[in-house]
């Protein structure tokens, strides 16, 4: 037997809203229109309306609005209502697993397991660099898309994923996201000496931590915004750049070696 929580809002006289609606809103964010959000999955284009107007209904504010300009002259985005709802919605879901797992001792011997069943909701990671941002931009390709992430005032972050998992993931500008990052795929070089340089992200920073190993060495930037991140190179590579605690560098992450997750 498969059982999840599930999350809905209802209200008198209104239909509910429930994940199937949400992804609407986040294929507007995301396609930018209507009839490419009811595309995206897979509603007609009356249907897609006739969901955003219920919510509009059950909220009692615009959750899209048209906007001027974009890909064709015109479109469609979400509010900062809408934007706000689709984080809540999904606030709420973590929220409900949550509380699975302070109800777990009382499934044993039930067969169900609220962490198992769950799983997806709590992500690990080996990842060193975790950074939590607002995604600002997507830009479509053939297969794949390039999605900008802020992850402070001072910083963004590029990262290239297929555009499947930009659908599955629920992205659109607005949308809080996190970019992964291993460790050994940050590149380090003193700031002055990566002015140019063909990788997407250069991120510059000053060094705040090295931690000196038998063979490797961590060298951890402080890039502001409260934000850090951590690269491993070699000893002998630390040696021969230099890089010490109080010295400007830049980090240089190649976008195909970002992992984005959300909640």
């Amino acid at each position: 037997m498969s059982v999840q929580p599930q999350v809905s809002f209802a209200g008198p006289h209104a239909s509910p809203i429930g994940a199937e609606r949400i992804r609407l809103l986040e294929a507007v964010g995301r396609e930018g229109s209507i009839s490419g959000a009811a595309r995206s999955v897979g509603v007609t284009y009356k249907a897609a309306w006739d969901a955003i107007d219920a919510m509009n209904n059950l909220f009692g504010r615009p959750l899209v609005e048209a906007q001027a300009g974009g890909k064709r002259g015109g479109g469609t985005a979400l509010t900062p209502d809408g934007v706000r709802l689709v984080a809540t919605f999904h606030r709420l879901q973590s929220e409900m697993v949550r509380a699975f797992q302070v109800l777990e001792p009382e499934l044993n011997g039930t067969g169900l397991s609220a962490a198992s069943l769950m799983w997806g909701f709590f992500m690990r990671t080996s990842a060193r660099n975790a950074l939590r941002g607002t995604v600002t931009a997507i830009t479509d390709g053939a297969v794949n898309a390039e999605v900008t992430l802020a992850v402070s005032d001072q910083t963004s972050i590029v990262a290239i994923i297929t555009r499947d998992s930009v659908r599955d993931l629920g992205l659109f500008p607005g949308r809080a996201a996190t970019a992964l990052i291993k460790a050994p795929f940050v590149i380090l070089a003193p700031a002055d000496e990566a002015k140019r340089t063909s990788m997407r992200n250069r991120v510059e920073g000053v060094v705040a931590r090295r931690e000196d190993g038998a063979v490797n060495s961590e060298i951890t930037l402080d890039i502001g915004g409260g934000k850090t991140l951590t690269a491993i190179i070699t000893l002998r590579s630390a040696d021969d750049i230099g890089l010490k605690p109080g010295d400007p560098a830049c980090a240089l992450i190649d976008a195909s070696h970002i992992i984005l997750a959300v909640d």
